[in-house]
């Protein structure tokens, strides 16, 4: 019998464990056909931001210094994704261009739904990972990238996004004003450029060029073309584009998240290039108790850009006095994010509103950013 602590603890870790059912989700789709194959987008967005509605917000923190062998089974749901997505990904390749059931729209809309996961839980897993000191996890974190053809990420995300999160140097912090149809394949093109540049620029404070093995690039490169051709030996031609659709969907569903985490926020300028350090308030907060099951914390994003160690259990809450607050869950704002009407109705009035909170000293904020955006060197 489990004794009242330990059934406490696993009430905390189990719902954490929900993104797990979303795979059988999908074999529910390939099986049956029909309206079946868009249960993935049904649960991933309309389920849990239903469930955001009823169950409310979560703002209990848990304690910070809690040991890292305390943390494991909570480790365990990212651990056990990567090797089940790729079952999922590539046993869906195999098995739908054959499926005579299923027709060719069918199929598209099926893995629609594979990238909606690939990306939302997939993508957002593997940020868990690369941030971890173990080297298997982080290794895990590669090929979940890989799956979906976007390994640079790990690159982009660790040595430029954390270093200049709401600076101009910064690809992936959103404009004001700027709606995700320009911001999206701005960042395509600028965060595969930037994550190169930064990995280019540490292997030459070593002495050593870009094509020097220890290069990342060329673990991506490796990794990624053999999930290409995993695909096309699978089910060729139809399995490579089974594929490239779930992955250009997961980089999609993945930068609407990026869009919506820092929307229109930005570190005073300090002079000389410098910008002051990054605070609980550059980066948008959201305490929804079911969004952040699916996604493991991560709208407690204000937490982990100030303390980008910490494991997804220990990221910190922060009120309306510390970090700006999302009116919604991220399935929500991603969905609000794709109509740039809708979204700037709703985010610009709280944009202008935090900065008249933090920086009530910039009165024209149309000439501070240019005055203050120092060209990326």
């Amino acid at each position: 019998m489990l004794n009242a602590d330990q059934v406490s603890n696993l009430s905390r870790v189990l719902p954490f464990f929900l993104s797990l059912l979303l795979i059988p989700l999908a074999w529910v789709g390939a099986l049956n056909g029909g309206w079946t194959v868009i249960l993935l987008p049904i649960a991933t967005w309309y389920l849990f931001s239903g469930l955001d509605a009823v169950l409310g917000l979560n703002t209990e923190n848990a304690d910070p210094e809690i040991g890292d062998e305390h943390l494991q089974t909570y480790a365990l749901v990212t651990k056990l994704w990567a090797p089940l997505q790729f079952l999922m990904l590539f046993g869906l390749i195999y098995y739908v261009p054959r499926a005579e059931h299923l027709g060719t729209l069918e199929s598209i809309v099926l893995f629609f739904g594979v990238g909606v996961i690939t990306g939302t839980v997939g993508i957002n897993y593997s940020h868990e990972l690369m941030h971890q000191k173990n080297k298997f996890e982080r290794w895990l974190g590669d090929i979940l990238l890989a799956m979906v053809l976007y390994s640079h990420f790990r690159s982009e995300h660790m040595l430029v996004h954390h270093r200049y999160v709401g600076t101009p140097r910064d690809a992936v912090t959103a404009r004001y004003n700027e709606g995700f149809h320009r911001f999206f394949p701005r960042v395509l093109k600028q965060s595969w450029h930037s994550a190169f540049a930064a990995e280019k620029a540490m292997l030459a404070r070593k002495d050593a060029e870009w094509t020097d093995t220890s290069n990342p690039f060329f673990r991506y490169w490796a990794l990624q073309g053999v999930m290409l051709l995993l695909a096309v030996l699978l089910s060729g031609w139809a399995g490579l584009g089974l594929f490239i659709l779930q992955a250009f969907v997961a980089i999609w569903q993945l930068e609407l998240v990026n869009y919506v985490e820092h929307y229109g926020l930005t570190r005073k300028h300090l002079g000389d290039g410098k910008y002051e350090h990054v605070q609980p308030h550059h980066s948008w907060n959201a305490a929804h108790k079911a969004s952040n099951w699916l996604l493991i914390n991560l709208q407690r994003h204000s937490d982990h850009h100030y303390k980008p160690d910490r494991r997804y259990p220990l990221l910190q809450n922060y009120s309306q006095a510390e970090a700006p607050q999302l009116p919604y869950g991220y399935p929500v704002m991603t969905m609000l994010a794709s109509i740039p009407p809708l979204w700037r109705a709703r985010m610009n009035p709280r944009v202008r509103k935090w900065r008249e909170m933090y920086y009530p000293e910039i009165t024209d904020w149309k000439a501070y950013n240019k005055g203050s955006n120092p060209s990326p060197r």
